[in-house]
């Protein structure tokens, strides 16, 4: 496996991809676990990797919060394929936000991963975020997260299992939250759903995004 993975040195050291069966469970069970656990990139700019520490579960059909609710669209259809894969989808008419695909081939069940910190690839991040006022701010927020580790359209469907370029990785011993820290509550600005507690942060993490209520949609005159 390090040689599949070349760029993984320093703060990563003695991380490895986490398996195909770590996903092939309901979203709200594998959410909390991913609390802690390392987003990284490699592209031809460099590697960024940020450690999670917001993310949020959705149940496919079952869930009105979900894009899947409705059944598969062109737009949805790798939510619909194998556990370990990532979904990527375009928001705002501006903004790119990622998933990572859940459950059994058919559920559409994922987790959006909502917000991290940067732990290697500081100055790529930087670069890519020149907004950003303090570095807390970098992947504070899902397309925030997206923007520091150069995802876009072209990662829709890529399988996060395989090491490369996009993986999600499991870390050495004391890496995790102690689950006294993982507090939990209602999804984003999600509307028309129920007010499920779906939401896992780390308790005390700067870099956790602000809560935001849904706002309910004006009624037709």
């Amino acid at each position: 496996m390090a040689e599949r993975l070349p760029e993984l040195n320093a703060p990563l050291a003695g991380h490895v991809p986490l398996p195909r069966e770590f996903f092939d469970r309901p979203a709200p069970e594998v959410a909390p676990d991913l609390l802690g656990r390392v987003l990284a990139h490699a592209t031809p700019e460099g590697l960024v990797a940020v450690r999670l520490t917001e993310v949020e579960a959705y149940a496919g059909e079952r869930d009105p919060g979900s894009h899947a609710y409705r059944g598969m669209t062109a737009r949805n259809a790798v939510m619909y394929g194998p556990p370990g894969h990532v979904y990527v989808y375009f928001t705002y008419g501006m903004h790119w936000c990622m998933n990572l695909v859940c459950e059994a081939p058919g559920t559409a069940a994922a987790v959006l991963v909502r917000a991290g910190e940067v732990v290697f690839g500081l100055d790529l991040a930087r670069a890519r975020r020149p907004a950003a006022r303090t570095d807390r701010d970098l992947a504070r927020g899902p397309a925030r997260l997206c923007q520091v580790l150069g995802i876009d359209r072209s990662l829709n469907g890529a399988d996060a299992c395989d090491a490369g370029p996009l993986y999600v990785l499991d870390g050495p011993a004391g890496s995790r939250p102690s689950p006294d820290r993982v507090a939990r509550g209602p999804r984003v600005g999600v509307v028309g759903a129920p007010d499920l507690p779906w939401r896992f942060w780390i308790s005390g993490e700067p870099t956790v995004s602000d809560y935001r209520p849904a706002k309910p949609r004006a009624k037709a005159r």
